[in-house]
């Protein structure tokens, strides 16, 4: 499946761009190694092709390090991976550690989800979503930059195979409720857990830094996890 070049500008974005100093490795690597592992977004994406039509395809939307993309894509050999991500020393990271690793079953988008996803992924087509430890913009006046936001959740659930698996863990009590009451809400998509309820963390999920810094912090973390009915 290939869909055609779309671009649009975002009205608020989910992320501001905290780049810091970028290590001469990760440099090196998002110099060198970008025509191996990115999507060039100035063409078609040819979606069926990317890993081979036989793969089923993950995408986690905002990866951070990698952390998560490297574990699975090591475990699953047979299946796709697509990280999506708009800070590039992260990108870097991901693709050291891809290179380092001889892992070939990944592949990077730089950008914003929220402008990528419904304009660049095809519906009906990903196996599973998964966006761990978002930005809570904790600030009631942020709220509007939250990317899981109904709307978001709603296209996010269009873009699953049927029985498609969409996975969500943050840290921050207050954003696990409204998400969850986003997912339930959403006629697309079944609570794993029952309505109103949030999962046990899958054995799966890495333990990434992220997690372990709002642990430390004594946050509770909160799994929310439902799949495509129809």
């Amino acid at each position: 499946m290939t869909e055609k070049a779309i671009s649009r500008t975002p009205t608020v974005r989910s992320f501001v761009y905290r780049e810091g100093r970028m290590t001469p490795g990760q440099k090196r690597a998002y110099t060198s190694l970008n025509e191996v592992y990115s999507i060039n977004l100035q063409k078609p994406i040819d979606w069926l092709n990317l890993f081979g039509s036989s793969k089923s395809i993950t995408l986690e939307i905002g990866f951070g390090n990698g952390q998560s993309l490297v574990d699975l894509a090591q475990k699953n050999p047979d299946q796709g991976f697509v990280g999506i991500e708009p800070h590039r020393p992260g990108i870097g990271q991901l693709m050291l550690a891809l290179q380092e690793k001889g892992i070939s079953n990944v592949r990077v988008i730089e950008g914003d989800a929220a402008d990528i996803v419904p304009a660049r992924v095809p519906k009906g087509l990903i196996e599973s979503i998964l966006v761990f430890f978002p930005d809570p913009w904790p600030k009631k006046r942020h709220h509007k930059r939250r990317l899981l936001n109904y709307p978001f959740i709603e296209v996010l659930a269009d873009r699953l195979k049927v029985d498609g698996i969409l996975h969500i863990a943050t840290d921050w009590d207050e954003y696990a409720h409204e998400i969850l009451d986003a997912v339930n809400c959403c006629p697309y998509l079944s609570n794993s857990s029952s309505i109103g309820k949030f999962s046990q963390r899958p054995s799966s999920r890495l333990l990434t830094k992220y997690e372990r810094r709002g642990l430390t912090l004594g946050h509770e973390i909160f799994d929310i996890i439902a799949s495509r009915t129809q």
